[in-house]
């Protein structure tokens, strides 16, 4: 029987960190909207500031690490990839397309015979 491992952040440092994430990136926004009576570049500038802090705050606790390598593990799986030729990849996707025009169609069909004997033959309602 598999077990379901739940990863939660252990260490008090780490929370910490992503405490310290959360508090700056709403600082930036707090900022951003205190400083209503400043110039838009100096707002924006807290803001972009807040976000910038809070990034590397996470980035240096253990989930932000674990992330950075998901994400370099991801790109380096995506480069191993081989993608079709463009006339493959015209060709699936014309394939694709008639398959659901039919079977669009053959719905359509089904619903109207459906219909047609539902309301027609059985219940009369149309005359």
């Amino acid at each position: 029987m598999a077990t379901s491992e739940v990863q939660t952040v252990n260490s008090s440092a780490d929370k910490a960190k992503l405490a310290a994430a959360v508090l700056l990136l709403v600082a930036g926004f707090v900022g951003y909207y205190l400083l209503a009576s400043q110039g838009s570049l100096v707002r924006v500038g807290v803001l972009l500031g807040g976000i910038l802090a809070a990034i590397i705050a996470f980035a240096v606790s253990e989930p932000g690490r674990q992330l950075i390598a998901f994400a370099r593990d991801s790109w380096r799986e995506t480069k191993k990839v081989v993608w079709p030729a463009r006339k493959e990849a015209i060709q699936m996707t014309a394939y694709v397309f008639a398959f659901v025009f039919v079977m669009a169609l053959f719905l359509w069909l089904t619903d109207k015979t459906l219909e047609w004997v539902l309301f027609d033959l059985v219940l009369g309602w149309r005359k």
